[in-house]
């Protein structure tokens, strides 16, 4: 959750910053482009040589797989409102921040919410993979363990521990969107 909570958080501040700044989109987007793509499972054997604990590494890998869908989404978002929202807004007196935060934000939440699902798939894929090579606890070195042990019962009960655990995580993602985008009900249809 750790990794998570930072991921998205980075994720929305680039993705804004990249959405609304062209100067910040200038510097930041090749970037993006060239360190989004390279799946987070990439950078395992060099995390675990520069993190000092296991947990700071995984951290931080999660952080990263939920970092990449997260800005494209949320910058993509911003870049898709339309001009006429901003336009009304600085026509009625709206500063930069308010435009920014009451008209940009809310507007692009769909495709933010989007980034945070498909963020959650990849840091979950993230956490199975850094658990069964590098960390000695977490339900993926079980499933390793097990499978080592041919207990093929044992890793099946782990596989299906997986799925709740995402069913159970994918579920709650979906009534926080549909409660933060409770103005939109009926609009959205995924």
């Amino acid at each position: 959750f750790t990794g998570y909570f930072f991921g998205a958080i980075a994720g929305f501040a680039t993705g804004i910053g990249v959405g609304f700044s062209k100067t910040a989109s200038y510097w930041i987007n090749p970037l993006i482009r060239i360190l989004g793509p390279i799946p987070a499972t990439a950078w395992i054997p060099l995390v675990l040589i520069s993190f000092p604990t296991t947990f700071t590494a995984s951290a931080f890998l999660i952080a990263l797989a939920v970092w990449f869908p997260t800005t494209v989404m949320t910058s993509s978002g911003i870049l898709n409102v339309e001009n006429a929202y901003f336009e009304v807004s600085s026509t009625l007196g709206a500063g930069k921040y308010y435009q920014i935060f009451k008209v940009g934000v809310p507007a692009a939440m769909p495709h933010m919410f989007i980034g945070l699902f498909n963020g959650t798939c990849a840091s979950f894929i993230t956490l199975m993979t850094a658990e069964m090579l590098g960390v000695k606890n977490g339900i993926g070195w079980y499933i390793n363990w097990q499978k080592e042990m041919m207990s093929y019962a044992n890793v099946y009960a782990g596989l299906i521990i997986i799925a709740v655990t995402f069913f159970i995580l994918i579920t709650l993602l979906f009534k926080v969107r549909d409660y933060v985008l409770v103005w939109q009900k009926g609009v959205i249809k995924w």
